[in-house]
């Protein structure tokens, strides 16, 4: 990055005779790593910037004209910045050293072992790159903004491309191309003091830490109605950046919700455990804070087979008593309208997660239908199939399944006829199932993950007929960050999610065989994104269509969840094509329960969905 100041003139005069010492940009270069790793230096000169509790931050003082390269440098030491103070400058000896935690995360090119260092002069003006508006002085009169779509020139256009882990950074070593992969743009800035201004954040806070992931007053896409930034295709909003750990031991705001408005912050660009941080000079505030709720869906069941109502809701690790109970039936009540059936995931058994042997979840979704009847009258009923003992994943102990409520009043299971947890389900001629309600499994397939739960429904009247497909995906852990070294990122568990799209997708191409005219609604947490391969495998095979596209919910609105700088959609509602035929827009939502609220008034990690469907019989 090409850096002028406005006392580099003087400075340039006054080491006039040391025109030859190293310089910042020569230390760390137009790449990744440094080609001085692991060698010493003499004579560098800089500008103290910024003070931490384990070393300093310098920017040079004879800036070269290469944006690729950043201008400042970490300087790694605890009792070096004892004496010193931000605006002096300094020259000293070191050694250029190439740091990191993780062999899954970037190498940090910082000075160590300094020596013989000299204070040049005291008092010169200290000014911080101002990210997202035209600037002059620092570096120019230009606009500096990072890429708001592509990571790095590695993912091959794909941050969620497979296969993964084809390459890495730290072999590769890329040159920087700032102006077009966020992550290059972050790597020329590092070390850097910059001023973020206009900051909104993205989310609550992201760790215990107090770390809070925020955009600029830049160009940003994917902004979603919040104020935040959705994951969309080949899209996963590089331009963001999380605050870390204030520099002079204040604290990040604990209050902060997604939209909110900070106060500008001033602070130090570097790669810290995984992402690209800022670490401020002192906490930032709230200046702005949004306070309005997501309004209750429009969507209402009408009793019959033209117009039924479906929730889709991930109650996370939800167990018996459980404090959360009151929230989540207020949330199924009235944001989702009481709907006719609701997907449950994440339903644990009667002791919670207490590793005891019990299996049974009766207590806990008799807990949840009964607060459910307090509010809407409705004598709620459920329907699930207990796992084998720790066998389905999730918390140890907890067995956690996925399970329907269903308004007894509008349906019933079409000739029940229960599976066990070591019954494989099958599509019978009529079409059938095997058992109803019985969970889909595969050898090998579904090992250490909920398997998912199919049943066959009726109306009351007999006028409706249809099946529904709950699902639960094998989760993301092992995942890389995104803005990690192995390119494209590794996408924890995707192989697994291949391989029970294939049998979800499978099961459900052999009911739409039989009976093209036959209402099937899959849904639930798939851990995946629409556009990533698992996703795109499931909809090829089962033949059935995605609702967020055939209500024509606007593609910046799509998310159910907030993870890291982005809200995401994983979990997802897909319909055969004949319940498609009859679908608008306003028989669909994501109700934002969750991601918009403050932390007390979370009741899950997801969001809930609802669907008004037409399930008559074709």
């Amino acid at each position: 990055m090409k850096f002028f100041t406005s006392f580099t003139a003087a400075v340039g005069l006054l080491l006039a005779p040391c025109a030859s010492a190293i310089t910042v940009a020569e230390i760390t270069g137009d790449k990744y790593l440094s080609s001085l790793s692991r060698s010493a230096f003499t004579n560098l000169t800089g500008l103290v910037t910024a003070k931490g509790p384990n070393g300093l931050w310098i920017r040079s003082t004879n800036p070269d004209d290469n944006e690729q390269t950043s201008e400042s440098v970490y300087v790694f030491s605890r009792t070096i910045g004892a004496n010193l103070t931000a605006g002096d400058i300094i020259t000293l000896d070191g050694n250029v050293t190439e740091f990191r935690t993780s062999n899954d995360f970037l190498f940090l090119t910082e000075v160590t072992s300094p020596r013989n260092v000299q204070v040049v002069s005291t008092g010169n003006p200290v000014e911080p790159v101002v990210l997202g508006a035209q600037t002059s002085g620092i570096i120019g009169d230009k606009d500096v903004s990072p890429p708001t779509e592509q990571y790095s020139g590695l993912d091959n256009g794909d941050v969620f491309g497979v296969p993964n882990n084809v390459s890495r950074i730290s072999q590769v070593n890329p040159q920087l191309d700032p102006k077009l992969y966020g992550m290059d743009f972050w790597e020329s800035l590092s070390g850097e003091l910059v001023t973020i201004q206009g900051v909104t954040a993205l989310g609550r806070q992201a760790n215990r830490f107090g770390d809070q992931w925020v955009r600029g007053n830049w160009t940003s896409t994917g902004q979603n109605s919040r104020g935040g930034l959705t994951v969309r295709d080949r899209d996963s909003n590089p331009e963001t950046i999380i605050v870390g750990s204030p520099l002079d031991g204040t604290r990040n705001p604990n209050t902060t919700k997604l939209g909110d408005s900070l106060t500008d912050i001033t602070g130090i660009v570097q790669y810290n455990f995984g992402f690209y941080s800022i670490l401020p000079l002192t906490a930032p505030s709230v200046t702005s804070s949004l306070s309005t709720l997501p309004s209750p869906a429009n969507v209402k069941s009408k009793g019959q087979c033209n117009a039924l109502t479906f929730g889709d809701y991930n109650i996370e690790n939800f167990t018996p008593n459980n404090p959360r109970t009151p929230l989540l039936a207020e949330h199924i009540a009235n944001y989702l309208g009481a709907p006719t059936v609701v997907f449950l995931q994440e339903v644990q058994d009667d002791s919670g997660a207490t590793n005891n042997g019990v299996v049974d979840a009766n207590l806990t979704l008799s807990g949840l239908t009964q607060a459910l009847q307090e509010r809407t009258g409705i004598p709620y009923d459920f329907v699930d199939v207990d796992p084998v003992n720790n066998a389905d994943g999730g918390q140890p102990g907890g067995n956690i399944r996925n399970a329907y409520l269903f308004n007894p009043r509008e349906v019933r299971l079409y000739k029940p006829n229960p599976g066990s947890s070591t019954d494989a389900n099958a599509v019978l001629p009529g079409p059938s199932l095997r058992f109803n309600p019985g969970r889909i499994d595969s050898p090998g397939v579904f090992t250490s993950s909920r398997k998912p739960l199919v049943a066959q429904w009726e109306t009351l009247d007999g006028k409706g007929n249809f099946f529904t497909v709950n699902v639960h995906w094998t989760s993301k852990g092992g995942s890389t960050s995104l803005q990690g070294d192995p390119r494209p990122p590794v996408n924890g568990g995707i192989q697994n999610r291949n391989a029970q799209a294939n049998a979800t997708g499978s099961f459900i191409a052999q009911i739409l065989a039989q009976d093209r005219k036959a209402a099937v609604i899959a849904a639930g947490d798939f851990n995946e994104f629409k556009t990533v391969e698992p996703l795109e495998r499931f909809v090829e095979i089962s033949g059935l269509q995605d609702l967020d596209i055939v209500s024509g919910l606007p593609e910046v609105e799509r998310y159910t969840y907030t993870f890291s700088s982005s809200q995401q959609q994983l979990d997802h509602m897909f319909v055969s094509p004949q319940v498609a035929k009859i679908v608008e827009r306003e028989d669909y939502a994501h109700v934002h329960v969750n991601t918009w609220v403050a932390e007390e008034d979370v009741a899950s990690d997801h969001d809930p969905t609802v669907a008004s469907l037409n399930v008559c019989k074709g």
